[in-house]
């Protein structure tokens, strides 16, 4: 039996939807081992962030209202005293994830399996997959810690949906870190965009260097971004070319999506690019070059010049929807 603690990520008062993974991971470990998961909410507005989380089927909700901004330092020490008794604690692998929970792990003296891309049960033992050298292997490892933290790929577990119920709620203390006192959150700067998070949204549309400019980014695949409602992404060589903003990218050293739909318009498809998408449902590839490595992973592929197909593609959508 392997009881799970979820650390929920929030932002604004609110859970993250990437926090949905770690839920789907949570419930996966719970029901193969006989095991429950309780969550824990940590940061400021986590007493009001309960009320939406309640329905998901956890054992028990806990809020540790931490002032003083997003700071790890400040989280470490009451999440390790809360994970203590759990076989397990997770969060997802997002920036959030990444910085807390190898600190956790420091004080729990625990093993850390990161950025995991399955789960399973063998022989009594929690075995993970996680990708290695840009996703062309799936390595496999166990952890020999009493305590294992873990943080999972967002784009390799569906978000949980709730399933009825109502957790009891409750809060915890929280643990002074003197690591903490050395740390001075200034602000948390977010750049603000009326279309879907990146990580979070349903469809994708990224471009690549072939698009020449940041000009041909805004008239040329912006329209199709905003006709299917999507979030927009790019190719390393794209965002390096400086035609849009870094935190746009795509791949092995940027962002990792798994979206039901997404657009490669431009993109050769290297494999740091096909790290960071390969997951998704639905790839369409647009490419002029036959022999583009894309088009080895698209469901579909248009060998076409781009600056013709998009905004004939861009028309035909917003004709499909004004027809609905």
């Amino acid at each position: 039996m392997t009881d799970v603690l979820v650390v929920g990520e929030l932002f604004g008062g609110q859970l993250r939807r990437a926090s949905l993974s770690a839920f789907s991971f949570a419930k996966t470990v719970a029901s193969a081992t006989g095991g429950a998961w309780d969550l824990l909410l940590i940061g400021e507005g986590a007493g009001g962030a309960a009320a939406e989380v309640t329905g998901f089927g956890a054992r028990a909700v806990k809020t540790a209202e931490v002032a003083g901004g997003p700071v790890a330092e400040r989280y470490a020490a009451t999440v390790a005293e809360q994970g203590k008794g759990y076989g397990v604690l997770v969060a997802t692998a997002s920036a959030f994830g990444k910085d807390l929970m190898p600190r956790v792990a420091a004080k729990l003296d625990a093993g850390v399996a990161s950025d995991i891309s399955g789960v399973s049960v063998e022989g009594g033992k929690l075995v993970y997959r996680r990708p290695m050298f840009a996703g062309n292997v799936v390595g496999t490892l166990t952890v020999g810690s009493a305590i294992q933290v873990v943080t999972v790929r967002q784009a390799e577990f569906e978000a949980a949906q709730p399933t009825g119920g109502s957790s009891p709620v409750s809060s915890v203390s929280i643990v002074a870190d003197p690591a903490a006192e050395r740390v001075e959150f200034l602000s948390y700067e977010v750049a603000k965009s009326e279309r879907p998070e990146l990580t979070e949204a349903k469809t994708v549309v990224s471009g690549g260097r072939a698009l020449k400019s940041a000009e041909n980014f805004k008239t040329v695949l912006e329209p199709l971004v905003d006709a299917l409602g999507a979030a927009m992404g790019a190719s390393r060589a794209a965002c390096d070319a400086g035609y849009v903003a870094n935190d746009l990218q795509v791949g092995q050293t940027g962002k990792v999506v798994a979206p039901q739909l997404y657009f490669a318009v431009g993109i050769s498809g290297a494999i740091q690019h096909l790290a960071g998408m390969k997951g998704s449902k639905v790839i369409v590839a647009i490419n002029k070059d036959p022999e583009a490595p894309i088009f080895q992973v698209a469901d579909y592929g248009l060998v076409a010049d781009l600056f013709k197909a998009v905004p004939e593609l861009t028309e035909a959508v917003k004709k499909a929807k004004a027809e609905a």
